[in-house]
Order: C-alpha cells, then structure tokens, then sequence
C-alpha cells in the first residue's frame, strides 16, 4: 500500500506510488457501458467450472451478504493513471469463496463474471492474496451503484480493472484464458508495480498459452 514518505524536512510528502500514478483525491467514476439496475430478488452469485465437487455453487443476495465480513485497507490503481490510497473495504474475502467452494486441485486461474457478461481473468494466487476482496462497502458505507453496488471485487496488488464491479460469479479454469480487456490489448497480469499496462508488454508466460 501506498506510505507517506518522510521528506528531509520531516514532513509528510506524497505517498510512493507505482510508477506512471498520480494521487487522486476523491473516486472517480470509471466503466464501461450503463449502470445495472440491482434487482435483489433475481441476483445470485455463482462458483462453477473445476470445483472440488463438480457441483456449482449458487448464493442469493441475502445468503451471500450472511457471509463472514471483514475489511482491509488498501490502495487503488487505475490503469488510467490515478491512484487512491488508504480506503477501507468491507466484504467477503476472496479466500471465504475459497474454502466454502473449493477449487479442484488442478485449477491455476479463475474468471470473474460481471454483469453484460463482462469478466476478468486472474491467475489463483493473486485470486487467493490476503487482500483481495468481495467488496459491498468503502470507508464504512455501502458502495454506490456507479461503484460497483451490490458487489465488487478489489485486488489491491494488480490494476483497478482486474477486479470488476457488479460481479456475479466465479469460474475456476485450469488454463488461463483473457477476459474482457485482456482480449482488447490490455495486459494479462496488470501488476502496477511493473507498470504491466498492455499486451504488447507481456513476457513469456505471462499470458495464455496458445
């Protein structure tokens, strides 16, 4: 997470951010395509694909918020070049889904399904980091529906857009496979830190296998 760091004089200077950030005050509003409209009675949130079992695993709006909830503080890197530090997320950690609906052994990766089909794929350990999060609430209040509402998943340590808002579901996948920007150019990965930004970045290996 972005620290302030001590200036010479003592004084609190900009957090260190990755390289090619700005510190943004405020949350801009960022998406592609509408705003959807949250009907709770048709809402469910499904784990399917290489599960232990073979079964999916389906949640209700009511039975999936019953969920242990936690918060972490962490950053927020936008690929667009702003960076927020420091909010609290309240959710459901990644880790929960995990244990409540185990992976097969020989998954590696997971998508995950937004509304309009939208999806983003992440390699399991970074699906599996201790701050990743299912996240309803940002500094102690319920997401707006431009941010995400009723749920958004936050993976503090990769780009903003590798963890989608108005989520739906998880499919685990034992191959890689690129989700919606990684298929329109965008980096695989998207670890800011290394300013994984596009495609045309990727290393071997770090991209599907063709």
């Amino acid at each position: 997470m972005g620290q302030p760091v001590e200036s010479e004089s003592g004084g609190a200077v900009q957090p260190e951010l990755p390289p090619g950030q700005r510190l943004q005050r405020g949350w801009p509003v960022t998406h592609y395509g509408p705003v959807p409209k949250f009907r709770p009675e048709r809402w469910e949130f499904r784990v399917f694909g290489a599960t232990a079992d073979g079964e999916k695993h389906c949640w209700n709006h009511e039975e999936f918020t019953a969920l242990p909830y936690t918060t972490v503080v962490s950053d927020l890197h936008c690929v667009t070049k702003f960076s927020m530090v420091g909010a609290e997320w309240g959710g459901i950690p990644a880790r929960t889904i995990l244990e409540i609906a185990p992976p097969d052994p020989a998954v590696t990766h997971v998508m995950v399904w937004a509304e309009y089909g939208f999806s983003s794929n992440l390699r399991l350990s970074d699906f599996t980091a201790e701050g990743t999060i299912f996240a309803t609430h940002k500094d102690g209040e319920l997401l707006t529906a431009e941010h995400g509402f009723p749920l958004r998943l936050v993976v503090p340590h990769l780009y903003a857009w590798k963890g989608p808002k108005w989520v739906r579901g998880v499919e685990y996948m034992t191959a890689d496979r690129r989700g919606f920007w990684e298929e329109r150019g965008y980096h695989n990965v998207g670890d800011p830190w290394k300013e994984q930004r596009y495609s045309y970045q990727e290393e071997p290996g770090e991209g599907p296998e063709l």
